[in-house]
């Protein structure tokens, strides 16, 4: 972990501890010096104005000089050059048509510039968020529906929401739930799911989407006989064109060269080959009867949505109504509910059909009486295929039924030129339940990506960060897409080191790219049909290699082993819960605070000697001989509820191995806080002991430690001549009161004045 932050922090400098940048940042370096445009540049005027900063942080940037502008152009030209191909991926990756990735890179981008609190920082559609979207609305609408699309758009405006909320009250410390073993551990399944994703589009196979991830790939893995060659081709050449250019020439956009190289050649050579059929030209009876089957049911689905929107008006003016309509609006709700039931139950059928479908390869034969489609392999005697392998992509119900198949690689298609339209999202609240846990999931997780990535840039350009304002910011930029159609978005490992390479010194360089995102949205579309998917699914996979990174695992087992054990556990149910993601994290964020509270419940305590050097240490791990008059317990923990009865039994076993002791000590230096339950206890053991002739001495306390103690009359009832600022001065005066007492008590061992020689203990 600490060899790869080598790469990405200067020499000497120590950023956050966050997941490990993707492998597009690894080997690239902060530039040693650079420019800086922060505070200092503010008129003094505004410096005055911390509240106008707050509502318009973008005003920092102020004066703005023609340097500074020359320097943020070519950056954010740079970073557009690998945000269009890396946006469209990644909206691939969260179950939405491509281009849905570029109205996820226009205004997001500049709106987090804009109300972040980082200079750099670039914003836009990222992998794991990615990921996430996706696992998320799976169980609720099919992928890439329009169903799933509006579910998305509706996902941005909640994690925009929950972000905004959490800035606007300077609630950012809440992120500190999620561990950074936790985040390793999500991180490095997260990379692995992501990666295998992608698998099927790299050969050229169907993936089913079901409710086992392990199951789908397990599915992809079947087929892999079945490897569309070209397909594997264009994917194999698009990881040899990165590859070679981060090698040889990292200064080159080497995402933007496999997207332009592999996209002319798709057009060359006619990659893409489509055709749709009727289906009375299915000729293999298992899949004419699946499909027959399906459009059926398509039928019905739509049905069903007629009539729940028909049920739906009447309940509404049944509830205008008043109170002469309640039984009518009680039976419209149970048969709403009924109908919903249904239509859940067709969707499903038709998922599973469809899986089965998409398994189904065939080859084409033409003829005198028309083209026909036979499953590989069983071709009547004497017909001659076109050679090709043809699977159904689609399926539409209508009359005779609208089949498309597909006989050559997949690309990304049409772009819709223009803008996305502005609106509000569609809001279901049924949806809206089922996704909060999942939207307060993808908030904390971007937000951790976006501030971590902030600080780590922070550290060499000596910049300020305020994580609620980059909450602001990120919240803003989810709020503006999701009224654009955009999903969620966070701050990006691998453009962020791109956008600071380049020279950026403001968050203008972002709003230069999100300018630059606006062109190909309105001129450039047409040139992105061709590129094949393949493609695009090799942009992922390098895109999150870095992201595996299991030293970091090893290291946070070798620091503490409860975060050891998070991490991993962390790991294995982010895997078992796929495509789930948001339950594997719940549970290692819940493991680690629960593993958290539990070492609080049983802080270290150490029964005290003198060691050779005058020093007070553990008398068990240094072998040191113990007192007779005094007994010195050291406790190392914040005293709460939790456990101040395992610093009851503590003290009372110390004083129960020690019978012939007159004073018992306690070190409160670990001691940093005590609450009702904790000062109730330390009363109880002071009233116990003193009733038993055991003299109660206190050492160390903190100030408030003694607060609490003078509020609650606990101070005085210990006495001022019991609590001494150091533990020798409070052992001193148990000794001095043991010879004035006329106590034998052998060699004073706990005095500093007699210390054993130096070399006399272990």
């Amino acid at each position: 972990m600490r060899d790869r932050r080598a790469a990405w922090l200067a020499p000497g400098l120590q950023g956050p501890r966050d997941p490990m940048p993707p492998a597009t940042e690894r080997g690239v370096t902060l530039p040693e010096r650079h420019p800086r445009v922060a505070h200092e540049s503010v008129p003094e005027s505004m410096n005055r104005s911390p509240r106008l900063l707050r509502l318009l942080p973008f005003l920092r940037w102020w004066p703005y000089q023609g340097a500074t502008l020359r320097a943020d152009f070519i950056a954010g030209l740079t970073v557009a050059l690998v945000l269009v191909p890396q946006s469209m991926a990644y909206a691939q990756l969260a179950g939405l048509p491509a281009y849905y990735g570029l109205y996820a890179a226009f205004l997001p981008v500049a709106v987090a510039a804009l109300w972040g609190s980082s200079n750099q920082l670039g914003t836009g559609p990222v992998a794991v968020v990615s990921l996430l979207t996706a696992s998320s609305l799976a169980p609720f609408a099919a992928v890439g529906s329009d169903q799933f699309i509006a579910l998305a758009v509706m996902l941005a405006l909640m994690v925009g929401l929950i972000q905004l909320a959490l800035g606007v009250f300077r609630l950012g410390v809440v992120v500190n739930f999620l561990s950074h073993p936790v985040i390793v551990g999500f991180t490095n399944a997260a990379a692995i799911i992501i990666g295998l994703s992608q698998i099927n589009k790299l050969i050229g196979v169907p993936m089913g989407r079901s409710e086992s991830f392990i199951n789908d790939i397990w599915g992809v893995a079947l087929l892999v006989g079945d490897t569309h060659l070209p397909t594997l081709a264009m994917g194999l050449l698009a990881f040899v064109i990165m590859w070679t250019v981060k090698k040889k020439a990292p200064g080159l956009p080497g995402v933007l060269i496999a997207v332009v190289v592999t996209t002319l050649l798709s057009w060359q050579i006619g990659f893409e080959r489509n055709t749709s059929a009727g289906l009375d030209q299915i000729a293999e009876p298992e899949a004419r009867a699946l499909l027959r089957d399906y459009l059926d049911t398509e039928a019905r689905v739509a049905a069903l949505d007629a009539e729940l929107a028909s049920k739906g008006a009447e309940l509404q003016r049944a509830h205008k109504s008043g109170g002469a309509a309640l039984r009518e609006e009680a039976r419209l709700a149970y048969e709403i509910e009924l109908l919903r039931l249904q239509h859940e139950d067709r969707v499903q059928e038709n998922r599973k059909r469809s899986r089965a479908l998409r398994s189904f390869v065939f080859e084409q034969v033409s003829g005198s009486g028309g083209t026909l489609y036979y499953a590989r392999g069983r071709l009547p005697e004497g017909a001659e295929s076109d050679g090709r392998r043809w699977r159904i992509t689609r399926a539409v119900h209508g009359e005779g039924g609208a089949i498309s198949l597909a006989g050559g690689g997949q690309v990304v298609g049409k772009i819709p030129e223009g803008l996305p339209s502005l609106s509000l999202p569609s809001v279901s609240w049924d949806a809206f339940g089922s996704l909060l846990s999942a939207a307060i999931v993808i908030s904390l997780v971007g937000f951790m990506e976006a501030i971590s990535i902030a600080k780590a840039i922070a550290a060499k350009t000596k910049d300020k960060i305020d994580p609620n304002q980059e909450l602001i910011g990120q919240g803003l930029a989810n709020l503006v897409g999701s009224l654009s159609q955009s999903f969620p978005v966070s701050g990006s490992f691998s453009r962020s080191a791109v956008n600071i390479n380049a020279g950026a010194r403001t968050g203008m360089s972002s709003v230069i790219t999100a300018a630059f995102v606006l062109l190909t949205l309105l001129f450039l579309t047409p040139l992105l049909y061709h590129l094949p998917q393949a493609v695009l699914a090799a942009v992922i996979i390098m895109a999150v290699i870095g992201l595996i990174n299991f030293p970091a695992i090893k290291h946070a087992w070798q620091a503490n082993r409860h975060d050891g054990i998070a991490a991993v556990v962390t790991f294995v149910s982010t895997l078992a819960f796929a495509p789930h993601l948001d339950k594997g994290i719940l549970v290692g964020a819940g493991l680690a605070i629960g593993l958290y509270l539990y070492r609080t419940m049983r802080p270290r305590v150490a029964i005290l000697g003198r060691f050779h050097d005058g020093t007070l240490r553990d008398v068990k791990v240094n072998k040191l001989p113990e007192s007779k008059v005094v007994v010195a317990v050291r406790f190392d923990g914040r005293l709460y509820f939790a456990n101040v009865s395992y610093f009851e039994e503590a003290i009372l076993e110390a004083v129960a191995d020690h019978p012939r002791i007159s004073y018992l000590l306690v070190v409160a230096d670990g001691i940093n806080e005590i609450d009702a339950s904790g000062e109730e206890v330390m009363h109880h053991l002071v009233e116990r002991l003193r009733a038993n002739g055991i003299t109660v001495m206190f050492a160390g306390l903190k100030k408030q430690v003694l607060d609490v103690m003078r509020a609650t009359g606990l101070f005085a009832y210990i006495g001022q001549g019991n609590i001494f600022p150091t533990a020798d001065q409070a052992i001193q005066a148990a000794y001095a009161a043991a010879d004035a007492a006329g106590v034998q008590h052998g060699a004073t061992l706990l005095r500093k004045d007699s210390a054993p020689a130096p070399g006399a203990g272990p």
